[in-house]
């Protein structure tokens, strides 16, 4: 008995390991966010699995189920419609089940949309918070106050149809001149990494239909005065 987390591309069919491609050809059968586009990328593979539907809408109900066929041996893969599994989505319910139940769980290295969008982004990497999906409505104005002095680098996923409201707030919030980035259909022909101030993010995308998935990654805050003189001190005490 097994559950394993296993990455799919985000685009490029290619972007697979080979570790991933024998995972899933060796699994009792593979859990899908969606089974249609799960199974194209199986059928691009050359595998034939039987596909299970695992996404937000049946999450709780299926999970005591396939704990259950876990603990009488089966192997599962548990695959994301694009991406690691259990970032942004209900995966991670199910892991947490898992683990509670004492079954195995093994995550397998390969692609997540965030990663690429922030090495690309040209953005401090070194330290960074990733956001996710904001709150479409409750909760999101107080979100955005609490990350108006995040120092760190933030990512954020966002749809093609929320994109120009969400850079309108980031430069509400954030101040007009803070650099950011988007990026869409990454790993597909007509990816497109776009930099520069969120008042030039704003202005590009206004005049320019978005389709895809895309990721934006906003600049730190610069810490206050304050804050600086204090890191300074903190930085002479640790050195004497």
């Amino acid at each position: 008995m097994k559950l394993y987390l296993v990455p799919t591309p985000i685009g490029n069919l290619d972007d697979i390991t080979l570790r991933a491609i024998n995972v899933l050809k060796t699994v009792d059968a593979v859990l899908a966010e969606d089974t249609r586009t799960s199974g194209v990328l199986l059928r691009h593979l050359g595998i034939s699995k039987p596909l299970h539907s695992y996404h937000i809408f049946n999450e709780h109900q299926t999970v005591q189920r396939l704990v259950t066929q876990l603990k009488e041996g089966k192997t599962f893969a548990l695959v994301s419609d694009a991406g690691t599994p259990g970032i942004s989505d209900p995966g991670f319910l199910l892991v947490r089940a898992c683990t509670q139940a004492e079954i195995p769980v093994e995550c397998l290295p390969g692609p997540t949309a965030f990663v690429p969008a922030l090495v690309n982004s040209g953005l401090p990497s070194d330290r960074f918070t990733f956001e996710g999906f904001l709150p479409h409505k409750k909760g999101r104005q107080t979100r955005l106050a609490e990350l108006a002095d995040e120092e760190r680098t933030m990512v954020f996923y966002e749809s093609p149809h929320r994109l120009l409201k969400t850079l309108t707030q980031f430069a509400t919030v954030f101040g007009p001149d803070r650099p950011a980035s988007v990026s869409r259909e990454l790993t597909k022909l007509f990816e497109e990494n776009r930099r520069g101030t969120l008042t030039e993010l704003v202005a590009y995308f206004s005049e320019k239909p978005v389709k895809g998935e895309l990721v934006v990654c906003v600049q730190g805050n610069e810490p206050s005065k304050e804050k600086r003189k204090k890191y300074d001190r903190d930085d002479e005490d640790e050195a004497e």
